[in-house]
């Protein structure tokens, strides 16, 4: 999917991570990411940000929760904080020492983890879409004797939900809602998020608002109405240097960049975004079968799009584009397929749009790209532990 972005935005992370390959550094099934290239785009999107008045949240979970990575993004980019899209990510990245922002968007954190959430991990707000979750919320705040910040996810006819997404509060039943969550004690009604605020549109190659977008802003209309005051209007998805302008044009408060910090949003697939590519994901051949060459798995997203691959057969040649064979997503991948025939063991290299989180590769991170250099300076799982070898 990024094979001609990363070609011309970064063809040294390609060398760097087939060197590292060679070396036996790094094992198949791993995604290598450029460190320097990382800052540099995180430094980039913070900047875009703050001239549009806009916070940003970091979300790590494409990243594989990596703690390195987030204490960039929040302790020398100066993001708020991580946005946690499920509650064993906040627990992760609370025990390596990172500020937790914002939890419960996808997620819901279950009732037994509510108490060291609040007490301990202390979010800037929670979003929440049940009453019974909110009953839980306040009964944990009120132990802890604070006040949570939650915010509201609101949804109607018409809106973009994802499979296994689904929730959220009827927009036709807020007055309902609010009636109820203004009964509960130690919980105060924030802000208003939804998911996706923005998709990327295929026929005007550009990043849009969507339908979701408009909900919400109803969502907050009404509550104004009410008297009750957003601070956090919260518009994900595709938070970029590109999308940033659109979140202030459309009175948004937060963002929460994520694929924008590795280059990898769907409107760079040209290589024409100011963020660059910075993540690779590199494999090895293990066998030729009737005509198809197998390289070693793990590493494989469902919605990843992928299309091609580069198969260095020497260390001579530049890379030899082969075509991938759709997955069948019934079974497991243990192996990437190639349309047609490679010597074993010669390095693999692709690129596509993936979460790290949900695979289970390791996660390489390096720098001294850009020099000729590279430096590996730590491997980790994609839940943010790091490697021993």
């Amino acid at each position: 999917m990024f094979l001609e972005a990363l070609k011309k935005q970064n063809s040294e992370l390609i060398q760097s991570a087939i060197l590292l390959l060679r070396q036996g550094k790094i094992l198949p099934d791993t995604y290598v990411i450029d460190v320097d290239r990382f800052r540099e785009n995180a430094k980039k999107i913070k900047q875009k940000a703050d001239e549009c008045g806009v916070k940003l949240f970091a979300m790590t979970k494409q990243l594989g929760r990596n703690p390195i990575l987030a204490r960039i993004l929040i302790d020398e980019c100066g993001f708020e904080g991580a946005v946690c899209v499920d509650f064993k990510e906040a627990l992760s990245l609370h025990e390596q020492g990172i500020k937790i922002a914002h939890v419960g968007h996808l997620v819901q954190p279950p009732k037994h983890v509510l108490e060291k959430l609040i007490c301990e991990i202390k979010p800037e707000i929670i979003t929440v879409y049940s009453i019974e979750k909110a009953r839980e919320i306040a009964e944990a705040a009120s132990e802890c004797g604070v006040v949570q910040d939650i915010m509201l996810k609101f949804y109607q006819e018409g809106d973009h939900l994802y499979p296994n997404q689904e929730s959220g509060f009827r927009l036709s039943e807020l007055d309902e809602v609010i009636d109820q969550l203004q009964t509960l004690p130690s919980i105060n009604i924030a802000g208003i998020t939804h998911f996706p605020c923005f998709l990327f549109d295929n026929e005007s190659q550009t990043t849009r608002p969507t339908q979701n977008l408009v909900t919400a802003q109803k969502a907050i209309e009404k509550l104004s109405q009410k008297g009750i005051e957003i601070t956090h209007r919260n518009y994900p998805s595709a938070t970029s240097c590109e999308t940033l302008p659109l979140i202030k044009a459309q009175g948004g408060t937060h963002g929460e960049p994520g694929h924008a910090l590795t280059g990898t949003t769907p409107a760079n697939i040209g290589g024409s975004q100011p963020e660059t590519i910075a993540m690779v994901y590199v494999t090895e051949v293990s066998h030729v079968h009737e005509g198809r060459t197998f390289c070693f798995g793990g590493g494989n997203y469902s919605r990843s799009q992928i299309e091609g691959a580069l198969v260095f057969a020497d260390e001579s040649n530049d890379g030899d584009l082969f075509p991938v064979c759709p997955s069948d997503l019934s079974s497991i991948d243990y192996y990437f397929q190639l349309d047609g025939e490679a010597s074993v063991s010669s390095p693999v290299v692709m690129a596509f749009r993936t979460q790290l989180f949900v695979t289970r590769s390791d996660v390489a991170l390096v720098k001294g790209i850009s020099t000729g250099a590279p430096r590996l300076v730590g491997l980790f799982d994609t839940q943010g532990r790091q490697i021993q070898r």
